[in-house]
């Protein structure tokens, strides 16, 4: 299946459908060990540095480059409804979890419903402009998303939705 995107302004919209039942999309999303799995694109590779998924909880997680690079992230979760939605907002960051202000912050909201042929995912993403979706877009976050769904794909065949 392809993913979908649409910019409008500062709003990028992303829809993608999975071939999973629901449970195993959220876990997906939500499990630290299954987001290590499928959440960058390859040949980069995600590593979770801690995660507490709960609101006011957060990600702090690196992409790691085939040369062994690494460019952190700190994924910060306001609100969770399960199985449902979870809203947050994604920032660059060090190691250490400290935001780098000279990229943009993201505001999402990813929805999840289940369907007869499998599981619809919409993220809406939100940035402070029009400049700095420009921004992430020109820094391959299609590309690189529609990647990471591929893998995603790969992932969910071998959850156990137990």
């Amino acid at each position: 299946m392809k993913t979908q995107f649409e910019a409008d302004k500062n709003v990028l919209t992303v829809k993608r459908t999975f071939n999973a039942d629901l449970n195993a999309v959220w876990r997906a999303w939500t499990e630290a060990e299954l987001l290590d799995q499928w959440w960058a694109p390859s040949p980069w590779q995600s590593k979770t540095k801690s995660m507490d998924f709960k609101e006011s909880g957060q990600r702090l997680y690196a992409m790691v480059g085939p040369e062994g690079e690494e460019h952190w992230g700190l994924t910060t979760y306001k609100s969770i409804q399960a199985q449902v939605e979870f809203s947050g907002e994604d920032a660059f960051c060090d190691s250490e979890g400290n935001v780098n202000d000279a990229f943009p912050v993201a505001e999402f909201h990813n929805h999840f419903v289940a369907q007869s042929t499998g599981t619809s995912v919409t993220i809406i993403t939100k940035y402070a402009s029009e400049e700095h979706l420009k921004q992430v877009i020109e820094m391959g976050m299609k590309e690189g998303l529609n990647m990471a769904f591929d893998s995603l794909e790969i992932v969910l065949t071998s959850i156990s939705t137990d």
